[in-house]
């Protein structure tokens, strides 16, 4: 999988006429980090988003997790907003 993302991300950047060393310094990373993270031999999360945004592409971020607008549980209750999860309630033996 790392090495079809950054495969994709190699042809995105191929598209837009960008070399490695003008990508890495819109970026702010090496060139080292970038090449690593296109032959997807290894690379930081913190990488991959420099690399995103600097491609203007950080909409594929609100693909990875989206969180979803409308909980199904606040149409049937007047319910805050949830801040945290709960823990897994456990069965009293029985």
């Amino acid at each position: 999988m790392e090495v079809e993302l950054g495969s994709r991300l190699k042809t995105l950047r191929v598209h837009r006429n960008l070399d490695q060393a003008t990508l890495s310094a819109r970026a702010g990373i090496s060139v080292r980090a970038l090449r690593n993270l296109e032959s997807g031999s290894g690379s930081s999360l913190r990488t991959l988003i420099q690399v995103i945004r600097a491609l203007g592409r950080e909409q594929w971020l609100e693909t990875i997790a989206p969180v979803p607008t409308i909980n199904p549980l606040m149409l049937t209750r007047a319910a805050k907003p949830r801040q945290r999860a709960s823990k897994p309630r456990v069965k009293a033996p029985g």
